[in-house]
Formats: C-alpha cells, structure tokens, sequence
C-alpha cells in the first residue's frame, strides 16, 4: 500500500510540465486582443436592451483569467486536482437576465480555453467565423426586423410633458406611430401608442428621448406576448 501510495505521488510529481515564458505571454495578449474585439461585436451587434457597453468590459476579464487558468491546469497534474478541489466550493451568483448575454460569456470563456491550450490557430479560425455569423444575421435581421409594440407613458407631472413633442419624439425614431389613449388630469397623464420600430437601436434611442422629456415618467414597450423594454 505504501509502495502504491509513493508511485502516485511519483507520477504526480513527474506529471508537471514547463510552461514557457513567451508563449504564455504570446496567449494572454491574443486573449485580450480577441476578447477586446469581442466586446466590440457585442456592443454593435447584441440585442440586449441592457447597457451592452458597460457588460461587455467583463469579457477581457474573464478570457484571460480563463487563459490564466487553464495554463495552470495543464501545467501540473497535481495543481489541477487542487483547483478542482478549490473551485467546488465557489458559487456563481451572476444574474443574466437574457439568453444572449450567457452565449457571449461562453465564447469569452471558450477563448479563454482556447489559447490555455495552446490551441492559438484553431481559437483565431473558430473566433473569426462565429463573428462572421454574428454579422450575416445581424444583416439578415436588419432587413427583415420591423416589430409592432404597444408603448405606454404615465406621466405624474403631466404639466412637464406636452403631447405634441412626444409625438415629434416617436416621429423622428419609429417607422410609424399612432395614438390608441390619452388620458389627462391635474395629476397625471397617461398616453398609448402603437409603434413600429426597425430595430432595437432605434427603440433604445427614442427610449432615451422620451426620458429626457421628463425623467420621472414611467415607459414601458410591450409586445402581444409580454412586456419587450
């Protein structure tokens, strides 16, 4: 049993392999260069209504210590089974409130593993054709995206907002929009309208003018299926 035990802690030992210098420096700068681009892709071309910008600076973060890693792991057998031992008692507690957000963070992550395997050729080609992707549906949708939402405003200051420029508002950023409700009185005014928006960027633009309208109104797109902003 002794003996046993003194092999495996030989093949432990024997099992460390060297890492060189340059070549993990060459990796962690690939990895910050790919990720950097990455938050580019995601800023331009996401979906998300959320702040995409300020989302994205996580990625070099979390790519390179990804990379960071992974070179650890492979370096060493016996630094692996105490990682794994060391990262069964974190929990994650990030909240992604759409699908797309975690499809982006995998992709950080698998360039991550990528270039901590020494795999430099193959995460360049598979990074370059997922981006490729990301932009041929990005053109494909912008050809076809013309959405109809509901969009409602409640106002507890009304005598802050004028009909006229709100509706100068949706002019200038949606296709189309037409006045379902209005509702007014000394203490609020509520409006309804029926828009249609070519893209999300446009909803995220006429959001924020409407806003600077008065800050305290209450905004809310909803599709026939649910609430969309």
């Amino acid at each position: 049993m002794e003996k046993l035990q003194m092999t495996f802690e030989q093949f432990l030992a024997n099992q460390s392999v060297q890492v060189s210098v340059w070549g993990f420096v060459l990796n962690m700068v690939l990895s910050a260069v790919l990720a950097y681009l990455l938050s580019l892709v995601y800023a331009k071309y996401g979906q998300s209504l959320s702040n995409r910008k300020m989302f994205a600076r996580n990625f070099m973060m979390i790519t390179m210590t990804t990379m960071l890693i992974i070179t650890i792991v492979k370096a060493s057998l016996a630094l692996s089974l105490g990682l794994v031992g060391a990262l069964s008692i974190v929990r994650f507690r990030a909240a992604i409130k759409e699908p797309e957000e975690l499809a982006y963070l995998f992709l950080a992550i698998g360039i991550g593993l990528g270039f901590g395997a020494d795999q430099r050729i193959i995460t360049v080609v598979a990074f370059a054709i997922i981006v490729a992707m990301i932009w041929m549906r990005s053109r494909a949708r912008g050809k076809r995206d013309h959405q109809s939402l509901y969009l409602t405003l409640t106002s507890r200051n009304p005598s802050k907002v004028e009909l006229d420029r709100i509706v100068e508002t949706l002019q200038k950023h949606c296709a189309a929009a037409s006045i379902k409700r209005f509702d007014e009185n000394k203490d609020v005014l509520e409006a309804s309208f029926l828009v249609e928006v070519d893209n999300y960027e446009k909803l995220n633009q006429s959001k924020a003018e409407l806003r600077k309208l008065n800050e305290a109104m209450t905004i809310s797109f909803m599709q026939n299926n649910g609430v969309a902003s």
